[in-house]
């Protein structure tokens, strides 16, 4: 894994995403061309930096480390290790009000000191993560708590593609 330079971003060639917050999307570059495109859910707290608000954070990001291969789809993790469990609305009666992070988890670095990183705004010691989420839970619109929600489908496309180094810019 080779972490991204800060001063070297957007890459003009590699490949990076965007999430736009605004928006509620990822997108996915290559250079300066548009590739894909798909719908995510950020925090219902808005954009935030500080430790514990609950807030998606903003500025350039790296894959610090991709976690999940082999897990099946739904598949439920608590402190980033799978569970065993695989997400059903009976599960989900079982435990209401957990806040499920399934299927795959893209765990992100800030690379810009005292906006992401460092101190009491660093993203990784937030747990900032891309990860799956149940099917009941709407894109397009802010509602978690803190991290990048996406359907199972889009985030195993994702994962596919993002591997660890990846940069990630998130924005309003």
């Amino acid at each position: 894994m080779r972490t991204p330079q800060l001063e070297a971003l957007p890459p003009r060639e590699g490949l990076w995403f965007e999430v736009d917050i605004g928006r509620q999307c990822l997108v996915q570059w290559q250079g300066k061309q548009r590739q894909a495109e798909w719908p995510v859910s950020t925090a219902a707290a808005g954009v935030g930096q500080r430790e514990g608000s609950g807030c998606t954070p903003r500025g350039w990001h790296y894959v610090r480390a991709a976690i999940g291969q082999g897990q099946p789809p739904g598949a439920v993790f608590r402190g980033r290790r799978p569970t065993g469990e695989v997400y059903s609305a009976a599960l989900a009666e079982a435990h209401p009000g957990r806040d499920w992070i399934l299927t795959r988890i893209l765990w992100l670095c800030g690379l810009e000191r005292g906006v992401n990183r460092g101190g009491d705004v660093d993203s990784q010691r937030r747990y900032i993560y891309l990860h799956g989420t149940p099917p009941d839970q709407p894109m397009g619109e802010p509602r978690s708590h803190g991290c990048i929600r996406m359907r199972d489908e889009a985030l195993l496309q994702l994962f596919a593609l993002a591997q660890p180094g990846t940069p990630f810019w998130l924005h309003e």
